[in-house]
């Protein structure tokens, strides 16, 4: 007698959004993970026809090589700027950007201030690693005090360097912003959490209900010199302290 085979109920599956293209990131990266939360709330929300993503300099410059939506290329910090001139073209689009804290927080903080100051229905997905990852591990606004990079090696000091820019607490005093959050994605729970948050952002944007901010505390296991694993680890142990996880403003909650 044959063994009757049940069929089995998939619990994850690759999204199809998601080309079949070797990611240059690093392994044990953050990008990947959220580049597959992107592609997901995409495809999930119907959206892959109207979708604009922008992209600037940094880790992330490649990032239309591997979600296949529409993608515009932003000169360094510029990301959000672009973001408001395409979304006021074309307000039925869902439109984003996706940025890592040396573009947003550094060279951008102009542009993304005065955008969500405006309350430009656009999405941003904020990767905070603490770090330059693209061009060698140099320090960023938002490197911790005594975390060591290439240009502070022995720490950075308040007196030489002063204090890590912690960004986002900062667009959430904005009128124009209506979700503020911080996630992460460093274990199965935390990647829910972002997803939700990014489905979110991205429901805001079409609703034209003003700028979401979805910051993602991330590691750099390249930077940091850490194995991947040790990344999670000191990424819980102390970046959080300084970058503490969950809800900022949510306009739906007030």
């Amino acid at each position: 007698m044959n063994d009757i085979i049940k069929p089995q109920n998939r619990v994850f599956a690759k999204p199809s959004l998601l080309n079949d293209t070797h990611m240059h990131y690093c392994p044990g990266c953050s990008h990947g993970v959220v580049h597959r939360l992107v592609a997901e709330v995409v495809e999930q929300m119907g959206m892959t026809e109207c979708a604009i993503g922008i992209s600037p300099v940094g880790c992330a410059v490649f990032a239309y090589n591997y979600i296949d939506i529409d993608w515009l290329e932003a000169a360094h910090g510029r990301a959000t700027a672009m973001a408001t001139a395409v979304k006021r073209l074309m307000p039925d689009k869902l439109v984003f950007t996706y940025q890592g804290d040396g573009d947003l927080a550094a060279i951008g903080t102009c542009e993304t201030i005065h955008s969500c100051n405006r309350g430009e229905n656009i999405a941003i997905i904020f990767i905070n690693n603490a770090i330059y990852g693209m061009t060698g591990g140099q320090m960023a606004p938002t490197t911790l005090l005594g975390q060591k990079t290439a240009t502070c090696p022995y720490g950075r000091r308040v007196d030489l360097n002063g204090y890590p820019l912690s960004i986002t607490p900062l667009l959430a005093q904005l009128d124009g912003t209506c979700y503020v959050t911080r996630q992460a994605v460093h274990t199965p729970a935390a990647v829910r959490k972002a997803k939700r948050a990014i489905e979110q952002a991205f429901r805001n944007s079409m609703e034209k209900r003003g700028t979401s901010v979805v910051e993602i505390v991330s590691t750099c296991n390249s930077g940091w010199k850490l194995t991947p694993e040790k990344a999670n680890q000191w990424m819980a142990e102390h970046m959080f302290e300084k970058y503490p996880l969950g809800d900022i403003k949510n306009i739906e909650k007030t």
